[in-house]
């Protein structure tokens, strides 16, 4: 595996020609300083409050999206896996509404895209941080897409938006993609590789070195994974928010909403 070094993009209300380009070539993309740390800060105490409340109350899902636990390093149980937090926090919401985000759906062109606020898993907190009782502390290769089969539609394009909360040099883990194969045909796609089981290195894979604010982008056809960090406790933390832009037919969430079969089958696989 290797470290990219991409050029330092900045995300403004409109995506520039070198930022389309090279998106349609990698099928991801890095914006720098896309919050300050201030508002990472706030996102943090958001999370802290929300993750206190749902434990207080028993909350195991939301809108029939699995919550995933852990323990920290202090052996008190915690939430490793979040979802459609902008629904429960003002602030989230905000974030979303942020016309940066909308200059993103340029990246699905020619389709017409939508911030899923309410559909899919909406805003999610993935909170990977490796202790000997946690289970969430990497993620297997996988896209995006098979989901789309599940719910009995065409595979459609997508973007997943990730904000990153901590500081994640490469050597920590973290995202890995293999870059390209967003376009890649509906067999490999499919079969390219053991869905979330197979965690090993690929010798095509890039990562990245990112800090607390940044904004990564990518194709959901695109194989990715999550990289074990190699500490424990404090030090392997990496929170990043995820959020999808899609296209497609408006399938909203509700309290009532079934637990999608993807959910339950990953819940057995990933570690």
């Amino acid at each position: 595996m290797k470290k990219i070094v991409l050029p330092d993009f900045t995300l403004g209300e409109t995506l520039t020609p070198e930022q389309l380009s090279l998106f349609d070539e990698t099928g991801a993309i890095v914006f720098r300083n896309f919050i300050s740390p201030e508002k990472v800060r706030l996102y943090l105490d958001e999370l802290d409050r929300i993750e206190k409340k749902w434990l207080e109350e028993g909350v195991e899902k939301v809108n029939g999206i699995p919550l995933k636990f852990g323990k920290d390093d202090k052996g008190n149980k915690m939430i490793q896996r979040m979802c459609f937090l902008s629904l429960y926090s003002e602030a989230f919401h905000e974030l979303l509404q942020d016309p940066r985000f909308k200059a993103l759906i340029g990246f699905l062109k020619p389709y017409e895209g939508r911030i899923a606020e309410n559909e899919k898993d909406g805003l999610i907190l993935n909170n990977y941080v490796r202790m000997p009782d946690s289970a969430f502390t990497q993620m297997g290769w996988h896209t995006d897409s098979p989901r789309d089969l599940f719910l009995g539609q065409k595979i459609l394009p997508m973007l997943n938006v990730g904000l990153h909360l901590d500081p994640c040099p490469f050597e920590n883990g973290g995202l890995r993609i293999l870059p390209g194969t967003h376009k890649q045909g509906m067999m490999k796609l499919l079969f390219g590789k053991k869905y979330f089981i197979d965690n090993n290195p690929d010798p095509r894979e890039i990562g990245f070195d990112l800090n607390a604010g940044d904004l990564t982008v990518h194709d959901g056809r695109l194989w990715h994974r999550a990289q074990q960090s190699p500490h424990y406790g404090e030090k392997s933390r990496r929170r990043v928010m995820y959020v999808p832009i899609i296209t497609g037919k408006y399938m909203p969430k509700h309290e009532n909403s079934k637990t999608p079969f993807y959910h339950r089958f990953a819940s057995k696989i990933q570690n």
